[in-house]
């Protein structure tokens, strides 16, 4: 299985489209900002077909140290950031399996 990086995503577009790498590069560099800027702020990010970012906050809890059992560990509550596949993309994915 091989990783599709920014890099790629930028020359197969570029290809694609014929536009100039560097042109297609600030747009994605643009949608990538514009995704992490309304995640910062709270917000759900929504792509039809493709699926929803957004970040949910995990309470506080207690864990357990697995080399000193006998000691508490407070995990602080966090930030997380969930996607969750939209119906297009859950059922081509199942289908690609």
């Amino acid at each position: 299985m091989e990783n599709l990086t920014k890099r790629d995503l930028v020359v197969r577009i570029s290809n694609e489209t014929n536009l100039v790498q560097q042109d297609v590069l600030k747009v994605i560099q643009l949608t990538l900002d514009h995704v992490k800027e309304s995640l910062l702020k709270g917000n759900a990010v929504q792509l039809r077909n493709f699926g929803v970012f957004q970040v949910q906050v995990r309470k506080s809890r207690i864990g357990r140290n697995p080399n000193r059992p006998e000691t508490d560990v407070v995990i602080p509550k966090r930030a997380v950031i969930k996607f969750k596949a939209g119906k297009e993309l859950r059922e081509r994915v199942d289908q690609s399996i």
